[in-house]
């Protein structure tokens, strides 16, 4: 991984690509599929993240309140739909699944190795989560694979049905 500009972090969220949230508690990690979330601020970069309280994920996140978000490559769709299909609770799902985990600099939580992409993020408001398990996080330090140089995205259409990431167009505009 190299280090990625945090000013940057909006470009690869912004589209909503499903995300891989990874966690850490009482020493066991986990990780869960995620559609559920939105750029909230540009600097310093904020995401709101829907987590169910009927996750296992949830839990770990209201401890801890700390998660990687990790961005996966289309090619990696099985593996992040066979995530959304388990339970965290049953099974160890990196090991499972096969995906690497790396240790974080600022967090508990592992980056993914396989994704081209990883945030590691802190919460920093919960007052929606009882209302709304809404948690805004505060992307802390980001991660960028050089190897991965055009990924491409998959984006929940629901019901199982995805889409991938299509063509780059540059219309003109006055944004940098």
């Amino acid at each position: 991984m190299k280090d990625l500009p945090l000013s940057d972090v909006y470009q690869l969220l912004e589209p909503g690509p499903v995300v891989l949230l990874t966690s850490c508690h009482n020493g066991r990690t986990n990780v869960m599929t995620m559609s559920w979330h939105m750029m909230v601020e540009f600097t310093p970069p904020l995401v709101a993240r829907v987590v169910s309280r009927a996750d296992y994920s949830f839990a770990a996140l209201r401890a801890t309140r700390e998660c990687v978000i990790a961005i996966p490559e289309a090619e990696l769709a099985p593996k992040v739909v066979e995530i959304g299909n388990c339970s965290g609770r049953e099974i160890d799902k990196l090991e499972t699944i096969g995906l690497t985990p790396l240790p974080a600099e600022c967090i508990a939580a592992p980056l993914i190795a396989e994704c081209f992409a990883n945030l590691e993020c802190r919460v920093v408001e919960t007052r929606l989560v009882n209302k709304y398990d809404l948690f805004v996080l505060e992307v802390l330090k980001a991660w960028r694979d050089p190897r991965q140089r055009n990924p491409k995205t998959i984006h929940h259409r629901g019901y199982g049905v995805f889409v991938v990431d299509g063509e780059t167009i540059r219309p003109k505009s006055r944004m940098p």
